[in-house]
């Protein structure tokens, strides 16, 4: 299973949602993404849940205690303060994914810059 954890403005447009996961999504198979994650708070925004029905796949609310669980290799400190996590997208694809999940990509961001995605694989299982 691919995660596509997402982070945006309120001002991130389904555009702007897309463009961050094309960028993520540059270079790996094209029937991206299986699940899209993103914080609680976010997960009944329009622009995503347009960019959800669009691709045909189900939005996942992260908790705050799950988005700051997964260590992110980006580390922005005004993110850091405000989810307890180094990236929004990188965490919530992470979680999503559940234990053993790696990054297939890290944080990509919108050409609008009002919108990032990393997308993430779910761990192998016994």
């Amino acid at each position: 299973m691919i995660v596509a954890g997402f982070g945006f403005r309120s001002s991130a447009a389904e555009s702007s949602l897309a463009d961050a996961l094309a960028q993520a999504a540059q270079g790996l198979a094209p029937d991206l993404p299986d699940l899209i994650a993103v914080p609680a708070d976010k997960a009944a925004a329009p622009a995503l849940t347009a960019l959800a029905a669009r691709l045909g796949v189900p939005v996942r609310a992260v908790t705050g205690a799950e988005l700051a669980a997964p260590s992110t290799p980006t580390r922005s400190p005004r993110i850091l303060a405000r989810y307890g996590t180094g990236s929004v997208a990188e965490g919530a694809a992470l979680a999503a994914a559940g234990p053993g999940a790696r990054l297939l990509s890290p944080r990509r961001i919108s050409a609008d810059r009002r919108a990032t995605c990393a997308l993430a694989i779910a761990g192998e299982t016994p």
